[in-house]
């Protein structure tokens, strides 16, 4: 095999690789959303909320009981993970869960964020004065 083709079937399989890893990269996305969805319903806002940028992660704060102008926080370097590390903290505290899971929530996302969603989790609200286990009603 001269150089020529060595060089052409590297590249095919160059471009077969990333192909597989687009779609494997697509499917995990979309996966994601579908978690993300059934979370937002379950804490009774609206599921499509997961598939708009920006405003999912104002929904995320709203969930966690995180103030909307946190979401500022998020575009500054290194305060950003401060700002992601507590918003999830009360994203877990949201749903019944506590630091052990929150740790899972911050190192291991995608495997929580789907155990929240598909698990028996349920919303028992940001608020710190809700009952455990009940469900945290806003007022009107």
């Amino acid at each position: 095999m001269d150089e020529q083709a060595q060089f052409e079937a590297a590249q095919q399989q160059a471009a077969a690789g990333g192909i597989f890893g687009m779609l494997v990269g697509l499917a995990f996305g979309v996966l994601f959303v579908i978690a993300m969805w059934k979370i937002f319903t379950k804490a009774g806002e609206p599921g499509w909320a997961a598939i708009v940028p920006i405003y999912n992660a104002v929904v995320m704060l709203k969930i966690a009981g995180k103030p909307v102008w946190w979401l500022v926080l998020f575009f500054i370097p290194l305060v950003n993970f401060v700002a992601i590390i507590l918003t999830y903290v009360g994203f877990a505290k949201a749903f019944g869960k506590g630091p052990g899971f929150a740790a899972g929530l911050i190192f291991l996302s995608p495997i929580f964020f789907l155990i929240l969603a598909f698990g028996d989790a349920q919303y028992v609200g940001a608020d710190d004065s809700a009952p455990a286990g009940q469900p945290y009603r806003r007022a009107a």
